[in-house]
């Protein structure tokens, strides 16, 4: 049998088989907890870097309105709508939504500075926005 740390696939398809065979006893539980617990962090960070490219897009769109063209609307519109498919997919998401805002927003500020040229101390400390404005597919800041 394949180990974890030598062929991490190999050992998730026969840990997958033996489970499906009901042989518990041959199987590292602790470890598959373990993959379980990675998959939902996983998810986590997904949202933490949507949020970051969408809070990032929403900052530039507002600090340098002579910039704004179709590819900034579509990032902003192409990360809110996967933002909600992520979490319409994942629903144990929505209590780590206020966590994941204000866990993404120092990243967007620096994200945002680089590609605008401009300092951090130019953006707010904190994000000025509710999530709800951040999820609105009407709302870009002026």
């Amino acid at each position: 049998m394949s180990t974890y740390e030598t062929d991490f696939y190999a050992w998730t398809q026969e840990t997958a088989a033996k489970l499906r065979q009901g042989k518990l006893a041959e199987v590292d539980l602790e470890q598959i907890a373990e993959e379980l617990e990675e998959m939902g962090r996983s998810e986590l960070r997904e949202l933490d870097s949507r949020l970051g490219k969408l809070l990032a897009h929403l900052l530039k769109w507002q600090y340098q309105p002579t910039h704004r063209g179709k590819s900034w609307l579509f990032t902003i519109t192409d990360q809110r709508a996967r933002i909600q498919k992520l979490i319409r997919k994942n629903l144990g998401l929505q209590p780590k939504i206020a966590e994941a805002l204000a866990d993404a927003y120092p990243d967007a500020v620096r994200l945002a500075a680089f590609e605008t040229n401009s300092e951090l101390s130019d953006f707010p400390l904190t994000c000025p926005w509710t999530w709800g404005q951040v999820i609105d597919e009407a709302f870009y800041p002026e």
